[in-house]
Order: structure tokens, then C-alpha cells, then sequence
């Protein structure tokens, strides 16, 4: 029987050290995809998260400012009246 015992010993032992060094190499491959993952982003130049937040908080800042101008210009326009001679260029562009 000591023999056996002996024989299921080792091969409980052989058995965790295999695991141990499956977790090791899973760990050590998921470094490595991690790592070329992180380096084919960044050679793709793609914007942050906080690049992308700036550019949001500039273009509403941006339309806002530009709807307000084009009202402006409505109010100045027709508190201006009809401008003779406009009305043939605005239909000609109108068209095009």
C-alpha cells in the first residue's frame, strides 16, 4: 500500500504544479495580448474618452452660437426689408 500512496502523492503533486504553471502562462498571455492590444490602439491614433468630451462640449457650444447668429441675421433681415435685386441671386443660388 505505501508504494500507492506514494504514487497518488506525486501525481497529486505533479498535478497542482501543472496547474500552477497553466496560471502562470495564461497570466503571462493575457500580458502579452494586453500589451499588443494597448500598442495597436495607440498606432491607430484613436481620440480618448476625454478628447471626445471636449469636442462634444465645442460643437453644442458651437451650434448654439450658430443658431443665435443665423436668428440674429433673420431679425436683422427683415427688419431691413426686401433688398431689390437679391431676390434674383438668392433664386439663381437656390436652383443651383
Amino acid at each position: 500500500m505505501p508504494p500507492s500512496n506514494r504514487l497518488f502523492d506525486d501525481l497529486a503533486r505533479l498535478m497542482t504544479d501543472a496547474a500552477g504553471a497553466a496560471q502562470g502562462v495564461r497570466r503571462e498571455a493575457e500580458t502579452v495580448v494586453r500589451a499588443q492590444a494597448e500598442r495597436l490602439i495607440r498606432d491607430l491614433d484613436v481620440a480618448s474618452r476625454e478628447e471626445v468630451d471636449v469636442l462634444r462640449d465645442l460643437v453644442t457650444t458651437l451650434r448654439t452660437q450658430n443658431e443665435a447668429l443665423a436668428a440674429r441675421i433673420a431679425a436683422l433681415e427683415a427688419k431691413a426689408g426686401p433688398v431689390p435685386g437679391a431676390a434674383g441671386a438668392a433664386g439663381l443660388s437656390e436652383g443651383v
